[in-house]
């Protein structure tokens, strides 16, 4: 009977049950991110120390998303989504409840851990419950989640942690679990051809993933904080990592009962969407994470002003995606793909051209665009990547899918960081120059400069030591902006190079052909 009960059931309850405890997922990625000086302050901890909170997350998290497709053929799909959902429940409200940071951080390996299955397995429910000629509309509602959550996040975080207390970043979860728990429940059920196999278990295979998966995300994580491979804990780290994945990778390909079933890679458009899916997790995250920092170092804009005016691109994402979803079926997925990886890019470039005086407004046209552009990008990508793959290993493919997007996130994050901050460096040496007695314009300025500080009642020695300081802060926020403008640059770059590989892949079949494979 259970079985049969899909085909019974209107699929978009389905969905609504599905993303309720994804949507929930996605945003504790993020929504910590600027309740760690409250966190930090209220456990007695320093601000580096309260940044495992946010470690220790992605690493389960990192870890779980390649083995959801295993775990499911061996537990059954609900089962495994049901326990993922009240094991986060669960962390999440003992996460709030935490009365030191080791104790946090234990609840957050948890967290993350059951968490890690909720995106692919969700994606896989979806592609399976509708039709092939409706998936795009599905995986339009999937990506609405997946891209809107990451947004939504600081601001939700910024809001809760201003007006009530860090811990209901954690509470806030208990009542959105429960209702997923209980749609989970009533709608969705393990299709006839999902067998729960009692398989060998690879203990090799799973070992080699936690050391490989587990030292590079830790390594992307810290590598800025430590300088990267002038730090010996950053070099083992980097040495494990290459152990780790390079043997998973062999003893996946020779494993009788692989725990990550890589012939999927044989389908070229799953094997290139894939890739490009890595590109996309790169710039998104890479951008989210710089774009508040511009407007908070340089622009002087409070938390919640910098999330407001990141809203643009959020709301674009929100209202695109759904028409997307609805073309997806009508339109071929590679036009959509090559419209939105244009438009990104330009997005990418408007933002390099920005300057010091940009202001509120500046950043609605860009935004808006880039925004449209990743709806113009998730939904057919997702679509057409998993289109060749045969439905008893959907749960397998969207797992490795998942994992690929966020370690290219994670990359994106720690590349854009470090080249921001080098940049940075490079742009003071060369303006820094031209800051000398010989050059009339920076003679001029300082002389500027100690006038006002002597009418202000400075003696003139103060003013102009005052002075100099005052103009080399000039020099710094000129050079800190130059370097946001090289990063935007080269994000936008990512997007051109990437663009003859969209049609490589094939284009995907439509109607009941897709059933096929």
């Amino acid at each position: 009977m259970a079985d049969d009960a899909p085909r019974a059931i209107n699929p978009w309850l389905i969905a609504v049950a599905v993303m309720s405890s994804t949507f929930m997922e996605v945003l504790d990625t993020t929504v910590v991110n600027v309740s760690l000086p409250h966190i930090a302050g209220n456990l007695s901890a320093s601000t580096d120390e309260a940044t495992w909170t946010l470690t220790s997350y992605l690493v389960a998290n990192a870890i779980i998303l390649p083995m959801t497709g295993w775990l499911a053929s061996r537990f059954g799909r609900k089962r495994l989504l049901m326990a993922s959902v009240t094991g986060f429940t669960v962390a999440s409200f003992f996460c709030g409840l935490a009365p030191s940071l080791p104790f946090l951080i234990a609840c957050r390996i948890v967290q993350g851990a059951c968490g890690g299955g909720l995106q692919p397995l969700s994606q896989a429910i979806l592609l399976e419950s509708f039709p092939p000629e409706k998936r795009g509309q599905a995986m339009g509602f999937w990506a609405l989640g997946i891209v809107v959550a990451p947004m939504l996040g600081p601001v939700a975080g910024g809001w809760l942690t201003d007006n009530y207390s860090w811990r209901w970043v954690f509470y806030i979860n208990v009542p959105i679990g429960v209702l997923a728990l209980m749609l989970t429940q009533a709608f969705v059920f393990d299709p006839p051809y999902l067998r729960k196999e009692s398989k060998g278990i690879d203990y090799w295979g799973i070992g080699l993933l936690v050391l490989g998966i587990g030292s590079l995300q830790i390594m992307l994580d810290k590598g800025q904080e430590e300088d990267w491979f002038s730090s010996h804990f950053i070099v083992t780290l980097a040495v494990l990592t290459v152990v780790g994945l390079g043997g998973l990778i062999v003893r996946e390909l020779k494993a009788e009962h692989p725990i990550i079933d890589l012939s999927v890679f044989k389908f070229r458009s799953y094997a290139i969407g894939t890739f490009l899916i890595t590109v996309v997790g790169f710039v998104l995250y890479g951008s989210t994470v710089l774009l508040p920092l511009l407007m908070q170092e340089l622009l002087g804009y409070t938390a919640t002003h910098a999330g407001v005016t990141n809203l643009p691109r959020g709301l674009a994402s929100f209202l695109a995606m759904p028409l997307i979803g609805y073309l997806t079926g009508k339109v071929d997925s590679r036009k959509m793909l090559a419209a939105g990886f244009l438009g990104s890019a330009f997005a990418m470039y408007r933002l390099s051209l920005f300057s010091l005086d940009a202001g509120f407004w500046t950043f609605w046209g860009p935004l808006t665009l880039q925004g449209a552009g990743l709806g113009l990008i998730f939904v057919p990508l997702t679509t057409a990547t998993n289109d060749p793959i045969p439905k008893e290993r959907m749960g397998n493919a969207t797992s490795i899918y998942n994992l690929m997007r966020n370690i290219g996130a994670s990359i994106g994050i720690s590349m854009v960081e470090t080249m921001q901050f080098r940049e940075m460096q490079f742009h003071i040496n060369v303006l820094g120059k031209n800051v000398t007695p010989g050059n009339p314009q920076a003679r001029q300025t300082i002389a500027g400069m100690r006038g006002l500080f002597i009418a202000q009642g400075q003696d003139p020695v103060s003013a102009t030591r005052h002075a100099y300081a005052a103009t080399w802060g000039i020099v710094q926020r000129q050079a800190a902006m130059l370097s946001y403008n090289d990063t935007f640059r080269f994000l936008g770059l990512m997007f051109l190079v990437m663009f003859p590989l969209i049609f490589l892949m094939r284009r995907p079949k439509k109607g009941p052909a897709v059933m096929a494979h």
